[in-house]
Formats: C-alpha cells, sequence, structure tokens
C-alpha cells in the first residue's frame, strides 16, 4: 500500500527546518574568526555573515620599501578568516539543511 506524505506535516517540518536554519545562522553571524599571515604580524577578524571587522598589523612588519609584502600577508590574513568563517558555516549549518541542495544559499 502506497502512502501519500502528508502536505501538511511536510509543510510543518519545513516551516521547522527554516526555523532552526534561520537561528543558526544568526548565532553563526554573532561569532567572529581570525585569519592570520606572516606568523601572526597580520590578524584579520571577520563574522560568521562574512563581514570584515578588524584588521591588526603588528608594526614589525611595516616597511616602507616593501609595501606588496605587507598588502599580500593582509589579503593572506584576510582570506583566512573568511575561510574559517564559511568552514564553519557549512559545518553548523549543513547538518540543518541534511545535505540538501540550497542553490548556494548557504555561502
Amino acid at each position: 500500500m502506497n502512502r501519500q506524505p502528508d502536505m501538511r506535516q511536510l509543510m510543518k517540518q519545513a516551516q521547522q527546518m527554516q526555523a532552526q536554519l534561520a537561528a543558526a545562522q544568526a548565532e553563526l553571524a554573532q561569532k567572529e574568526f581570525v585569519g592570520s599571515a606572516g606568523g601572526g604580524m597580520v590578524t584579520a577578524t571577520v563574522t560568521g555573515a562574512q563581514e570584515l571587522v578588524g584588521i591588526t598589523i603588528s608594526s614589525e612588519v611595516v616597511d616602507p620599501e616593501d609595501i606588496e609584502m605587507l598588502e599580500a600577508l593582509v589579503l593572506a590574513a584576510v582570506r583566512q578568516g573568511f575561510d574559517a568563517a564559511a568552514a564553519a558555516a557549512s559545518e553548523e549549518l549543513g547538518g540543518l539543511t541534511g545535505g540538501l541542495d540550497l542553490g548556494g544559499i548557504l555561502g
């Protein structure tokens, strides 16, 4: 005997999953992730909402004759921060979606 799924039950489950996902996204947005480069001489802080909120540069790495190195270190630290935030989002939100393809809305 083939039973049709109860549409009301499916809708209720979808709404619950949506509420859980929204709560997890809000919680993740409040978290901060730090990327660093140059042995910690340059750090970048980003939120789980993929917002850059801070850069710290040690005076030891500031060389007016080598701006390119400083730029590379800042870029590396920022990328590492964003990578950490994206990994946390994938880990935390991925379990809620049960592996569903949500068309890239998680990142």
